[in-house]
């Protein structure tokens, strides 16, 4: 992905850890957001804390595509879901960095502490602006100390020239946040 430094598949078990499920409770975050029957994109999806939780969220009508360039990421994953219903509802995608190519819109977006990771930001939300299905949603998160405002403004403006409106901020503990919805 290129622009920062990519989070390392060695340390993946730190972003399962139950502190982070403390500070950053996937079902509060996004049961705002996700309903049963939605096909969700997953956007850098790591090892799965959200990917997951969506997959419950959305039922067994909806679907999660969960996409990381690391294949280590996606083992990982698919070694939590092998053998479960989930698995049937959860569909593994690698990519090259920023070159989400899928043949089916999406209902909704997740981007947590990825967007940071992208060299082209803007190709890629033109890109999710081509994957979302009209007056749908991207929720952008990014770590506030390692992400700068400024930085996250830039990251805002550029959303907005692909075509995405700024609905709201929504409250995250030492994190700044964006849902963005998809114009026509």
């Amino acid at each position: 992905m290129g622009k920062g430094s990519v989070y390392p598949v060695a340390g993946a078990g730190a972003l399962d850890s139950s502190l982070r499920r403390w500070l950053q409770n996937p079902v509060k975050t996004l049961q705002p957001h996700v309903r049963e029957g939605m096909t969700v994109l997953d956007v850098g999806c790591g090892p799965g804390f959200f990917t997951i939780e969506l997959a419950k969220m959305v039922g067994s009508t909806g679907r999660v595509i969960a996409c990381d360039f690391q294949a280590g990421m996606l083992r990982l994953l698919s070694s939590k879901i092998q053998g479960t219903d989930l698995a049937e509802r959860i569909m593994l995608y690698q990519v090259e960095a920023e070159k989400i190519t899928l043949d089916q819109k999406v209902d909704f977006v997740l981007a947590f502490y990825v967007v940071h990771e992208l060299a082209d930001q803007d190709a890629f939300f033109h890109r999710m602006h081509t994957v979302l299905k009209p007056n749908c949603r991207m929720l952008i998160v990014e770590l506030a100390y390692h992400v700068s405002s400024r930085a996250f403004a830039e990251t805002l403006q550029k959303a907005q020239t692909a075509g995405f409106t700024l609905l709201s901020r929504p409250k995250s503990l030492l994190n700044m946040t964006a849902l963005l919805e998809k114009q026509l």
